[in-house]
């Protein structure tokens, strides 16, 4: 019998005092940092797409940041998704996207190798490339044969589709996957977007999506990435609203995401569920925020050490919340 497993919360918070300096905050990352402390980046400014959006950044662990510090500011159009991400080496990477629409948006990468304290002139991760290469808002993951893989999709003309960025020289190269398939008869309206990934076993890799249709969607692959199943429903709720997912001891996973599952719903429940079997079934959750209708709880982030669980998450496009919790048997 599979031990049971129940979720325990030992903390939250938010980042912002109750002064910032821009109007709205919203899809935050989040890493560890060598010294042990969390490393937390979102956009801010007026409002998404406006184009005084930059890269924000703070550091610390609960109940003490530091004040929020721009980090990224390549140009006066908006700038969206930051991803964070730290190798094996301790090096952190800082993916985000640059462009006035969706459509035109650049992907680009700052290093630190001194936990954010100072970070590398950002490039573009592929050359030339417009509509989103590389991380698309969810954190990249290094197999067991040491690819990187990103999670990948396009929005070009409303129509979404989603795709892996697979890097086998340490993130210096990157090749895109074809997109994914799916019958647009039963994922309706828009389509797939922002993979989160994880491996189960050398080679098997698998991914959950943000979908159009009301439900978390799933592919897999058996050959580390290169291609992929095709795409279909599974039982979670989705309300085209953002997701992430972390692997913890003994091969659970962790799963962050809303619970209403229409097309463009409420984004004021957030829920954390625990899977003992590959993902299959989900029986264990608990609400990180219950909201009223309208209020935002969304596009989270989530990590973990060992089974310690860190989130962040849009609070409302004002503030940027923060849930620690345990998984305990």
């Amino acid at each position: 019998m599979t031990p049971r497993v129940k979720i325990v919360t030992l903390g939250r918070d938010h980042v912002l005092g109750p002064t910032r300096p821009f109007d709205q905050g919203h899809a935050s990352t989040i890493v560890r940092t060598n010294d042990n402390h969390f490393l937390i980046a979102w956009f801010g400014g007026t409002h998404e797409k406006h184009d005084d959006v930059a890269i924000w950044m703070s550091k610390g662990n609960l109940n003490k940041w530091s004040p929020p510090r721009k980090v990224a500011k390549i140009r006066d159009d908006a700038h969206w998704n930051p991803v964070l991400s730290r190798s094996a080496t301790g090096m952190i990477s800082l993916f985000f996207k640059v462009g006035k629409t969706i459509d035109e948006w650049e992907t680009w990468i700052t290093t630190s190798t001194d936990d954010g304290e100072t970070w590398s002139t950002p490039r573009e991760l592929v050359a030339g490339d417009h509509g989103g290469r590389g991380p698309v808002r969810n954190k990249p993951i290094q197999l067991s044969n040491g690819t990187l893989l990103a999670g990948a999709s396009n929005e070009k003309q409303g129509v979404w589709n989603a795709f892996v960025d697979r890097s086998e020289d340490e993130g210096k190269s990157w090749t895109s996957t074809s997109y994914l398939s799916l019958d647009r008869s039963v994922i309706i309206g828009e389509g797939i977007i922002q993979p989160t990934l994880w491996e189960s076993k050398p080679g098997h890799v698998h991914m959950l999506l943000r979908s159009s249709c009301g439900y978390i969607c799933r592919s897999d692959s058996n050959d580390y990435g290169k291609t992929w199943s095709p795409v279909y429903k599974t039982s979670l709720p989705n309300p085209n609203s953002g997701i992430d997912l972390t692997k913890l001891s003994n091969n659970r996973l962790a799963l962050v995401y809303n619970l209403d599952n229409k097309n463009w719903g409420e984004r004021s429940r957030l829920a954390i569920a625990i899977s003992s079997d590959n993902g299959k079934s989900w029986p264990v959750s608990t609400e990180i925020e219950k909201g009223v209708d309208g209020d935002e709880f969304s596009y989270p982030a989530v990590i973990s050490m060992h089974d310690t669980i860190a989130v962040t998450y849009t609070w409302k496009r004002q503030n940027i919340g923060v849930w620690l919790g345990k998984i305990e048997l």
